[in-house]
Parts: structure tokens; sequence; C-alpha cells
């Protein structure tokens, strides 16, 4: 079957797509942006974070999990589903202890980047300030939980890409925590390396390089030059100068 004859549109255009397609895996190969934290086209739909809610069928779907399937009309670009993506950002931030100004991720943040671009003003939730523990025992990263999403993407990078089985997240509910695989709980006593995929993968400031910090200045950042929508569906860490991907 043809590219043409599997297509779909999204906010009214045509976009080919190919077999075994989801609607994000078709977004992501034409070029229209579908904002999200959790999707990385290297490991595949995993739907917690929800941010690439798209209306298809007259049902609110993940376009990350939602088969693509000949004829399908997706809306994506409304004000009624903006104003759901921005309250999802809103409560991430308020999850966690989210402040950009002092943040060594600061202009290369999807989290941040995504705000920006949602016209965010203020977290209209009450902050949780949860208590989460940072893990600073390794030599080359740091582990800084009031950051993570729980996106669970450096668990899939470690797991399917770098065969080591690093992390995994714990706990239930507003309790879940991301865990280092190890006896003593510690980063330090895995086989996480700043080399590994897990390390270049998180899409905010929750693993951080010990060493390399602050080494954009302002203006030079990834988001300092071009906001994300223009990036697209490019991971930040693809699409950065020279690339922080091993």
């Amino acid at each position: 079957m043809t590219d043409q004859a599997l297509g779909i549109t999204i906010d009214g255009a045509a976009v080919p797509c190919q077999a075994g397609d989801t609607v994000i895996d078709a977004a992501h190969r034409a070029g229209v942006y579908i904002p999200h934290l959790c999707f990385h086209p290297e490991f595949g739909p995993h739907g917690s974070c929800r941010l690439c809610m798209v209306k298809a069928g007259g049902r609110y779907v993940a376009a990350c999990t939602t088969p693509a399937t000949p004829g399908m009309s997706v809306e994506s670009d409304t004000a009624e589903i903006k104003e759901l993506r921005l309250r999802i950002t809103q409560m991430l931030f308020v999850d966690g202890n989210h402040f950009c100004p002092a943040c060594e991720q600061s202009g290369q943040c999807q989290l941040q980047a995504t705000a920006y671009g949602l016209g965010m003003q203020d977290l209209h939730f009450s902050p949780s300030y949860p208590k989460k523990a940072v893990d600073a025992s390794h030599d080359e990263m740091l582990l800084d939980r009031d950051r993570c999403i729980q996106c669970n993407l450096c668990v899939r990078a470690s797991d399917r890409v770098d065969g080591k089985h690093v992390f995994s997240l714990g706990g239930r509910g507003i309790e879940t925590r991301l865990m280092p695989n190890s006896a003593s709980g510690l980063l330090r006593d895995t086989e996480f390396s700043a080399e590994d995929r897990a390390a270049h993968v998180c899409p905010v400031g929750a693993l951080l390089f010990k060493h390399d910090n602050y080494a954009r200045p302002i203006g030079r950042r990834l988001y300092d030059r071009t906001s994300i929508d223009r990036i697209g569906n490019r991971r930040a860490d693809d699409a950065a100068p020279g690339g922080s991907a091993p």
C-alpha cells in the first residue's frame, strides 16, 4: 500500500504515513510539530507524559501510542488542546522543584522550552514542594530528582541501548522516584557512565554532567537561538550544536 493510501490529515493538512506508524511518527517525518516529552524515535512509544495529546475520532488520545490509520483526521493545533497541554505542563512544574533561572539546563531544557511555547505565565496549581533526594555519589554524573519528570527515557535507553539496566521507577503515585538499580540505591554502585546513551536523553536537568555545567553562555543556548516548534520533533540532545548525544 502506498504512503498516499495510508495518509492521514493533521489540522487539515495531508500527512503521508507508512505501515506501522503512530500519529507522532507520521508527524515527526512530515515536520509537523506535536509537543512531547516522553517520546523519542529511538525508543518507541511510552505514553506517560500525555503532552502529545491530540483529538482523533472525537476522542483525546496520545499521538505517540495511537496508530495512524488510513483517512484518520487528527486535531492538534486547537485552542482547547493547547489549554490541556498547558495544564499538563503546569502540573509537571508543581510536581517537581523546578527553578529555571538557577538550573544548569536553562535554555537547553525541553520542559522549559515547551512551557514557553505554550505561553505559560504561572504555575496555575499550588506547588507541592516534594522532598526528593539528590544523588551526587557518581564521579561523572549527578542525579537530581527534583527535576525528574518520570519520562522513563533514561530507563529505556539504559535497557535497550546500553544493555545495563541502570535505572527503574520505584514507588507509587506521588511517591514515584527514579531509582538506580544497585544494592545501595546509589548511582556510584551501578555500571552507569557519562558515555552511556542514557546519560544523554534526559529532556530536563535530572541527569547532569558534573564537570560541564553552564558550558553555553546565555545567547548561545539551544532555545536562545530557536523555539522548540521550529526544532520540531527532533530531540533537544540531537538538535544541539555538535550534538551532545554520543
